[in-house]
């Protein structure tokens, strides 16, 4: 019995790890990806509109 108790927390995991990568797969594309898309493309936009009001031209003198 001692080898089912080594062998039980890895085949555990290994199905965890099994479940988490066919849900990461999954939900790529399809609706999800044009929602996450959007949502990228929305924030880029936002850092990009920061960006260009933090920056000040310097002074010009003449």
């Amino acid at each position: 019995m001692d080898y089912v108790s080594a062998l039980l927390p890895p085949v555990v995991m290994a199905i965890f790890f099994i479940g988490v990568i066919r849900v990461i797969v999954k939900t790529q594309g399809g609706v999800n990806k044009a929602k996450e898309d959007a949502a990228v493309d929305a924030a880029l936009a936002r850092a990009e509109v920061a960006r260009e009001s933090s920056v000040v031209p310097p002074k010009v003198e003449a």
